[in-house]
Order: structure tokens, then sequence, then C-alpha cells
């Protein structure tokens, strides 16, 4: 079985064929969704995010990268920072569109941590602040906190 953490790429140098686009951080997200008044509107602004997201090769969309308990395809792997030592650098891909806008917002949050920070992190009322526990059905809101579990998981492996 892979191990979903790539131990073998240097920090410093992201594995070939790989590459890390700009994103939006988790304070822009707050002031658009304050900006935003209609959750349409903000569903809109979460598929685009996943749009955006870091391409997860087809090769690492195996059985051992995927999410339990989502309700869509997650896979999610696990690379050293390259912009911080000591710190992890996750990708993730789904085959739902607002599945992916919400794996953007997760990684929004533990993207480019040490895994010390990772364990800390309550996700929770990050997503509450954001009204995500009360706009997406029960089974989005299971899948949001198997993608939380996931990244503390490989978080304490690395560690």
């Amino acid at each position: 079985m892979r191990s979903p953490i790539d131990r073998t790429a240097p920090f410093g140098d992201p594995p070939s064929g790989h590459y890390e686009l700009p994103r939006m951080t988790l304070d822009e997200l707050r002031e658009n969704f304050a900006f935003l008044d209609d959750w349409m509107d903000k569903y809109r602004m979460i598929i685009e995010l996943g749009q955006d997201l870091e391409p997860l090769p087809e090769e690492e969309k195996v059985r051992e990268n995927k999410v339990l308990g989502c309700q869509s395809q997650v896979w999610l792997v696990c690379r050293p920072s390259t912009e911080r030592e000591g710190a992890l650098h996750f990708v993730a891909d789904s085959d739902a569109h607002i599945v992916r806008g919400l794996v953007a917002i997760v990684l929004m949050i533990f993207d480019h941590k040490t895994p010390e920070e990772i364990q800390a992190i309550d996700a929770r009322p990050i997503f509450a602040e954001l009204g995500l526990d009360q706009h997406l059905s029960q089974g989005r809101s299971n899948g949001l906190l198997a993608m939380v579990k996931r990244i503390q998981s490989l978080a304490s492996l690395a560690a």
C-alpha cells in the first residue's frame, strides 16, 4: 500500500509535474462571504474556488488517497510544504464541483501548517462562521468533517 504522505520530495523541490497555484486566503474568503447576502452567490463562489485547486494527477486518485465519509469522491495527498520548512502541503480533488470548492476551503485552513498546528485547529467554528453548518446538507457537513479528520490523521503520521 502506498503511503498518502509523499516523503520522497525534499523541501523546496515540488514533485515533478506538480505546482501550486496562488489561492484566496481564509481572511479574503471571510470578507467576500460577508459582502454576499445571497447563498446562491456564495455557492457560486465556492464552486469557483474549486476551479482554482491545484491539479491532482490521475495516478494519485487511488483508493489509498480517498477520503472516507464523503458523499462524493474526494482524494487527498500530503507532501512537504515548499513554502515553509516543517509544514505540510495538501493536494486534493473531487468529482463534484461544489465539493471541490469545499475542499478549497478546507485547504485554506490547513495547508502549509506544521503537524502540531494542524492538530490544534478546530475547523468547526470556522465552518460555522462562514455559515456552512447552516447551508450544507448533513451529508456534505459530514464530508467536511471527514476531510478534516483525514488531514489531522495525515499530520499525526508526519509528526
